[in-house]
């Protein structure tokens, strides 16, 4: 808003001087310093959209890798009030546990070969 400003008021005043109505004197804010103070508020609204973008897609992530939480029930709660999952539902969350932890050991390994630049071996995963 700054900005336009501004520049609104150095065009006036630049029109006027061409058209022989004002001269060069009188201060104004200096176009450059409010060109640069836009650029730089650019430059954290770029930064903030960045992170907020990061942040989102890492609770993309978690959400994906750990559907669910197993809560864990201590010792003598673990009857009919207690708050576990029966195991027809805890067995499939295991089971994405499981291949999570896979996805992220062969991930792991396939960057540290690309690294060290070792073939995988045959038969491997």
């Amino acid at each position: 808003q700054t900005l336009m400003k501004v520049a609104a008021q150095n065009l006036v005043q630049n029109s006027s001087i061409d058209n022989g109505q004002k001269s060069a004197e009188g201060a104004l804010q200096r176009f450059d310093k409010s060109l640069e103070e836009f650029y730089a508020l650019c430059d954290q609204l770029e930064l903030c959209l960045r992170l907020a973008h990061e942040c989102l897609s890492q609770s993309f992530d978690s959400a994906k890798h750990a559907p669910a939480l197993v809560p864990a029930a201590p010792k003598g709660e673990g009857g009919p009030g207690g708050e576990t999952l029966p195991y027809t539902q805890y067995l499939p969350l295991i089971k994405a546990q499981i291949a999570g932890a896979k996805d992220i050991h062969n991930a792991l390994l396939e960057g540290t070969n690309k690294i060290t630049g070792k073939l995988p071996p045959p038969g491997g995963p």
